[in-house]
């Protein structure tokens, strides 16, 4: 199934199906998980990143767990709005993924979601150790809020 808009993702999906929203970053992915309403958009994990085959077996096993429908990745668009190497990796992740399993894959933008999160918890005043443990997962709930904001 190729990469969708966000508006054709809600006919794609069984009723109660999750989704699941990705920040791909080099050395980890960020993950955070939509309730079965499709509202509300929660962190959920981080997996540390080694061989394409282990990450994608791991978070295959999430979307089974959560009985997730379908992905929202985050897409790493310069801020000139140019798709760059990043995008390029992202794309290059989703396809790769998509020859294993045929799920519904929508792209947002996600240009300034780690800043935001970054800076929120600063303002939280959490310390350097806990945002480092938490700022992926936030920054993808941070993604798939927005896009849930969007097809909601």
């Amino acid at each position: 199934m190729p990469v969708r808009a966000l508006t054709e993702m809600p006919a794609l999906l069984d009723r109660h199906a999750r989704l699941l929203g990705l920040d791909l970053g080099t050395k980890t992915i960020g993950l955070a998980l939509s309730d079965v309403t499709r509202t509300i958009a929660t962190p959920y994990d981080t997996i540390r990143r080694t061989k394409f085959g282990k990450d994608a077996e791991m978070l295959l096993a999430i979307v089974d767990k959560e009985g997730v429908g379908g992905l929202v990745v985050g897409l790493p668009v310069e801020m000139d709005g140019r798709e760059g190497p990043r995008c390029q990796s992202t794309r290059a992740f989703i396809d790769n993924l998509l020859k294993i399993r045929d799920l519904p894959v929508g792209l947002w933008d996600e240009r300034l979601s780690t800043a935001a999160v970054t800076r929120t918890l600063l303002e939280a005043d959490s310390s350097r150790a806990r945002r480092a443990e938490v700022v992926d997962k936030m920054a993808a709930a941070f993604i798939l809020q927005g896009a849930l904001d969007r097809i909601g």
